[in-house]
């Protein structure tokens, strides 16, 4: 799904375009029966399940995933009709504590939660990327350590300082990055040290 955040509508919209089923919104009960219709045929045709994967979907509408909830299980649980891949943030599992959505964290049969990357995992990544990219000694060892070091164990923050980096160095037709242009690019200026005024008397 790409518009995780909308309404129940628009949720059923959405869910009509993805799996080709002409549905109106305003006939809710049309649209549920529509849908689990066209899941159950997929499922006799092909022997496999649909899949719906939906990311952010810590944005998704508690209402939303109660009708996901009832909309994909068939003949009281006993049946699937859906398998579902909810992808969020640490956020996600918390909302499934709550009340209204705690009978479908109880059906959630697998969950894999990805920890912070470590400096040596960002290492691997920065070199199978340069390999990949045909240049695996764009970047000197100490920078690309430098550089593990100081992403705050996120790939997004990595890939962002590399950009940097890189338009840094095509700018100035640089044939290696090295920690010095990391230290011009991104390191904090020293702050001067502030004078204290001296209190002035009070007059008299």
């Amino acid at each position: 799904m790409e518009r995780p955040q909308s309404k129940t509508a628009d949720f059923y919209r959405e869910l009509g375009e993805l799996f080709g089923v002409g549905l109106t919104p305003l006939n809710r009960y049309g649209s549920f029966k529509a849908l689990r219709t066209r899941w159950k045929a997929h499922c006799q045709s092909t022997l496999l399940r649909p899949v719906l994967l939906i990311d952010e979907a810590q944005e998704v509408a508690s209402p939303c995933l109660t009708e996901l909830r009832l909309l994909q299980s068939a003949s009281f649980d006993s049946e699937s009709l859906l398998f579902t891949i909810l992808c969020g943030d640490g956020r996600l599992p918390e909302r499934f504590r709550s009340p209204e959505l705690l009978p479908l964290g109880s059906r959630i049969s697998t969950r894999l939660y990805l920890a912070p990357l470590s400096p040596e995992q960002l290492q691997d990544y920065l070199n199978f990327a340069l390999e990949q990219a045909g240049n695996p000694h764009l970047m000197t060892n100490e920078l690309i350590q430098t550089l593990a070091a100081h992403a705050l164990s996120n790939l997004r923050v990595l890939n962002h300082m590399a950009a940097e980096l890189l338009a840094a160095a095509a700018a100035r037709n640089l044939p290696r990055l090295d920690e010095s242009l990391y230290f011009e690019l991104f390191a904090q200026p020293a702050e001067k040290p502030r004078r204290i005024k001296p209190p002035q008397p009070t007059p008299a």
